[in-house]
């Protein structure tokens, strides 16, 4: 089986997508963009195996490293016993990422006493309710009406909201790399690299991967932008958001504006990502008020009767 796992490209969003919106969850890790456009950092490979969609992150240590497979339940269910058995045959480590709460419960019920899941922190995401992003009313929200209100005073009739569309998406490439070159060195370089690196994928497959984003102009010229894709019927994944530091208010505008202008009557909530760990991060995360995390685990065996014999 291992050998039929292969890269996901741009030119795969129909069959991997076919999969996920016939059978849709929230969870950001499993969106047919960040699986498309993140393939070459985790190493994460896909396949189809009678009729259900596997991923994994590949590594020597742990080849079988698996996101909850996508499927039936049923024919879930047969392929992860095939998988544990092939494991089990071959001495191999077994281990599942990513596993949101409702997905271990399935997992446990299938196979009792087998798994355990022990769930990360910096790997929940951080999902909001549309309406209340989109207005922002409420004394909670007090901080970021200010932030929004001094944006509009310092600019007043020179900024502007608008779609990211064919016409303009060169403009946010273009904003991105002067972004990255006022961005300091973040602790791990290599990751920041990568981020930016599916930043500007993400403008440049803007349609073949069936994005909708938005930007600001500060007169004319773009100051912030944010991207993301459906995820469910109720749901909208924001993947990537950013602005100008020095342009104060720029991140809760955009923020606000495309919640408003692209989000508002059709979904209800949007996912914001995770925090991973990063203590700035979070607390930015946390003042906009989540509705709810979906806390996401690895999930291990109890034993070792996976992990090979002595």
């Amino acid at each position: 089986m291992l050998e039929q796992f292969r890269k996901p490209k741009i030119e795969d969003w129909e069959l991997i997508s076919s999969y996920m919106h016939r059978f849709p969850g929230a969870n950001c890790a499993k969106s047919v963009g960040n699986v498309i456009l993140w393939s070459d950092f985790y190493q994460v490979e896909f396949m189809i195996y009678k009729d259900v969609l596997l991923l994994r992150s590949r590594t020597e240590e742990t080849p079988y490293y698996l996101a909850f497979p996508i499927g039936e339940d049923e024919k879930v269910r047969q392929v992860l016993a095939e998988i544990m058995a092939m494991a089990k045959e071959e001495g191999k480590k077994l281990q599942f990422y990513v596993v949101t709460e409702d997905e271990f419960e399935k997992l446990d019920s299938w196979f009792p006493d087998t798994f355990e899941i022990e769930y990360d922190r910096g790997d929940a995401d951080y999902v909001y309710e549309v309406e209340k992003l989109a207005t922002l009313t409420g004394k909670k929200y007090q901080a970021k009406r200010n932030h929004i209100n001094r944006l509009c005073a310092a600019y007043e009739e020179r900024w502007e909201y608008e779609p990211i569309s064919k016409e303009n998406v060169t403009e946010c490439i273009e904003m991105l790399h002067q972004w990255y070159l006022q961005k300091e060195v973040a602790e791990d370089p290599e990751e920041q690299m990568a981020e930016i690196i599916v930043a500007e994928k993400s403008l440049t497959y803007f349609e073949e991967l069936h994005f909708r984003g938005g930007l600001l102009r500060i007169d004319g010229e773009v100051v912030a932008f944010c991207v993301g894709e459906r995820a469910c019927e109720k749901t909208f994944i924001v993947h990537i958001e950013k602005a100008f530091a020095d342009i104060q208010g720029a991140y809760p505008l955009i923020n606000q504006q495309f919640v408003k202008n692209e989000l508002l009557g059709k979904y209800e909530f949007v996912n914001r990502e995770e925090d991973m760990g990063l203590e700035g991060l979070r607390k930015a995360k946390l003042s906009y008020h989540p509705a709810f995390l979906i806390e996401k685990g690895t999930v291990t065996c109890k034993s070792d009767i996976y992990e090979g014999e002595e």
